[in-house]
């Protein structure tokens, strides 16, 4: 067992373990435990009832958070021409082409989401083994191979997230700050849950929200119970 802090298991009493929590009610005791100095992220984790071994029961998907995750995100845009001008006038932190792509290929990762134009994917290609690893290669499922792309740094800017199934078949996704209060957590939550539970796989067979746990960045992990979000729904 790992050696917890004082702080932890002060914030660990004000849980009951054995209990399932009204998604409210979770959220608000979530800022209880959230008793860092600093503005802490708030975490969701949904276990689901898929198998993410096989591809039909994949999920990846993206949702636009109503007020955002609290982040500023860094946004790179690989463009040319009219294209480049449009993501510059969108806010796009980083925009370039063959330049962009060989000070990437140098050691510079100082961005939080790339967004390429199709016709770029050729050349941005080569640099998978770079990005692939790190979750920043632009991929079409995400919304981030696109002609369009002014709307695609608008709505990265304005709080959009994705979201992907890991190899446990847990979904791991912030929906806030501490700094944000219940009702903004709230939104964002079950802006969240509505998005997975539409991403639902055809082929995903019996309970497909299995667990909902929701934490702050330090503190412990508060059961929601999935029949209620289901029927947030």
């Amino acid at each position: 067992m790992p050696k917890r802090s004082k702080s932890y298991l002060e914030a660990l009493k004000l849980v009951d373990r054995t209990r399932l929590y009204e998604p409210k009610e979770a959220i608000e005791l979530a800022l209880q435990t959230a008793n860092k100095k600093f503005d802490e992220t708030i975490e969701v984790a949904v276990r689901l009832g898929v198998d993410p071994r096989h591809a039909d029961q994949q999920v990846r998907s993206t949702v636009v958070l109503p007020h955002g995750t609290g982040k500023t995100v860094r946004v790179l845009v690989f463009a040319k021409g009219d294209k480049a001008t449009e993501a510059e006038q969108a806010g796009a932190d980083y925009v370039g082409a063959e330049d962009l792509i060989a000070k990437i290929e140098g050691g510079f990762l100082d961005f939080d989401v790339a967004v390429a134009t199709p016709d770029m994917m050729g050349a941005v290609g080569k640099l998978g083994r770079i990005l692939g690893p790190k979750g920043l290669m632009p991929n079409p499922k995400a919304g981030t191979v696109t002609f369009d792309v002014a709307k695609a740094v608008k709505e990265i800017k304005a709080g959009k997230i994705e979201y992907r199934v890991d190899k446990t078949g847990i979904v791991h996704a912030p929906i806030g700050k501490k700094s944000f209060g219940p009702d903004k957590l709230l939104d964002n939550f079950t802006a969240l849950m509505e998005s997975i539970i539409k991403a639902k796989p055809a082929a995903a067979k019996g309970t497909y929200i299995k667990s909902v746990v929701i934490s702050s960045t330090m503190g412990p992990g508060i059961k929601i119970n999935p029949l209620k979000v289901v029927e947030k729904k």
